[in-house]
């Protein structure tokens, strides 16, 4: 299970712009619904320009359980945001959450070696 199914921050921490041709209205996937036009070209998912921000696309609870409500629709600022990246790393810490790499890199627990046998 990926880290980000059990964290959702980077959902509730960044605006999320994207280009007009990636609406549905435009023959994109992102549902007219869920974002709100910035300008001509631009734009935004609906709960990204508000504070406390939330996606409006977001389900869940931050640091427990999430999902995307539109996953296979999300925009492409959503795509190739990446797990672990230093913009995630900002994100959990926003939120109290611990960071990655320590989660990542801590060693397994294991029980207590036998001490080496005598000669």
């Amino acid at each position: 299970m990926s880290a980000c199914q059990s964290c959702g921050a980077c959902c509730a921490c960044f605006r999320v712009d994207f280009s007009v041709y990636e609406m549905n209205i435009e023959g994109g996937p992102v549902p007219s619904g869920l974002a709100v036009e910035v300008n001509g070209n631009t734009w935004r998912m609906r709960g990204t320009d508000h504070v406390p921000i939330r996606c409006a696309a977001l389900t869940g609870t931050l640091g427990q359980k999430v999902g995307c409500g539109i996953y296979e629709w999300r925009p492409s600022p959503c795509r190739e945001f990446e797990e672990g990246s230093d913009a995630c790393e900002r994100a959990r810490a926003r939120h109290g959450l611990p960071s990655l790499t320590v989660v990542l890199t801590a060693p397994p627990a294991t029980a207590p070696e036998d001490p080496p046998a005598g000669p």
